[in-house]
């Protein structure tokens, strides 16, 4: 008899390849979504940099497979809503033509809705908040897009130099506002709560983690990249990114969102406590995590500074200070000296070449 994946902490790893990733995705969706009813589903993409970098953000290929996936359960193109939002050092829309989300929402005829143009709501989480309601004292405002409906995260297996790793749970971050970024002080609280309220406005919720390649060190975007040719999918949240934090190299007891999230009930992250399928082994890299020198600039802000130091810098008028500083080091600075060199090598690779060809079709 199958066990319901959606009743307990199973996380489902696939080993996969450029040939057949999209067929895996299909499959998965087949077995873990066939239970859904059939309506409209959030697709969340994952948009960490405008431009495209291996790891960063979704690639092209997890869309598809999801697409094609929940086409072939009988969902109609209209109940497949893809969003992603921009965040005040992103644009979503140069980014959504970046990664190829663009056109193949074109060829399946579904519509990529842009939170950006989006209405939002106030929510009122039925439970205790950790900090958002403390940070946002005004309200807390999602894409009224979202309630009610099932719920599909599409993240990458990465490195962050915040959470030390970032995955499924991390990624309803970017529902927020562009104001989210006032939350790093307290980032580990501010994605648990925003698990609660997952759990809360949607019936299902699904992580599906791209790892056909794993991108490590300063995450999410000073990273080096590896291939590791891994999908990760579970219903358990907490579970999915404890597995995510194990294959690079972390101990998931160790990290303070994980921790937090089991504390709470919300998952599970005692890995003796994980039903882990599809291999026989728990792969581990032993990758690092790092920082940049406009990480450890933020730190700086964040953990050493008193909050009224932080509010003035980063919530006032003055604020645009930290945008550009941001861009011009990640866009212009470490890309050109360094990322354009990795990235090259990347499209040497088979998951580069496959990559190349979403922009020739």
């Amino acid at each position: 008899m199958d066990i319901d994946i959606r009743m307990n902490s199973e996380v489902i790893i696939s080993k996969t390849s450029p040939e057949k990733i999209v067929q895996d995705y299909r499959s998965i969706i087949g077995r873990l979504f066939d239970k859904v009813k059939r309506q409209p589903v959030v697709v969340k993409l994952n948009l960490s940099w405008t431009k495209f970098y291996p790891a960063c953000s979704s690639p092209p290929w997890q869309l598809e497979g999801v697409i094609r996936g929940l086409l072939d359960l009988g969902f109609k193109s209209n109940q497949i809503i893809p969003v992603e939002n921009r965040t005040v050092v992103t644009d979503v829309y140069k980014g959504a033509a970046n990664h190829h989300w663009d056109k193949l929402c074109r060829k399946y005829k579904v519509k990529f809705h842009y939170l950006t143009d989006e209405k939002y709501v106030r929510y009122q989480p039925k439970v205790k908040m950790l900090a958002l309601d403390r940070i946002f004292p005004d309200g807390i405002f999602l894409p009224e897009i979202l309630f009610g409906k099932p719920l599909i995260t599409l993240c990458t297996l990465k490195t962050h130099v915040f959470t030390q790793t970032t995955g499924s749970i991390k990624n309803y971050f970017g529902m927020l506002g562009t104001k989210r970024h006032w939350a790093h002080r307290f980032i580990h609280e501010a994605i648990i709560d925003l698990l609660q309220i997952q759990k809360e406005i949607h019936p299902e919720i699904l992580g599906l983690m791209d790892g056909a390649v794993i991108g490590y060190g300063s995450g999410p975007r000073a990273m080096e990249w590896t291939e590791a040719n891994l999908i990760l999918a579970g219903y358990d949240e907490v579970a999915l990114d404890s597995v995510a934090a194990a294959i690079i190299g972390f101990n998931p007891s160790k990290i303070e969102y994980l921790e937090l999230g089991k504390k709470l009930n919300l998952g599970e992250n005692n890995l003796s406590k994980i039903s882990i399928n599809g291999v026989g082994r728990l792969p581990n890299f032993h990758l690092n995590r790092g920082d940049t020198f406009a990480s450890r600039g933020q730190k700086i802000i964040y953990h050493h500074m008193p909050l009224w130091f932080e509010k003035l810098l980063l919530h006032t008028f003055i604020t645009p200070w930290s945008f550009l500083a941001s861009r011009l080091y990640h866009d212009i600075y470490w890309y050109n000296l360094v990322g354009l060199k990795r990235k090259r090598d990347f499209f040497e690779s088979r998951w580069g070449k496959l990559f190349l060809e979403y922009g020739q079709n």
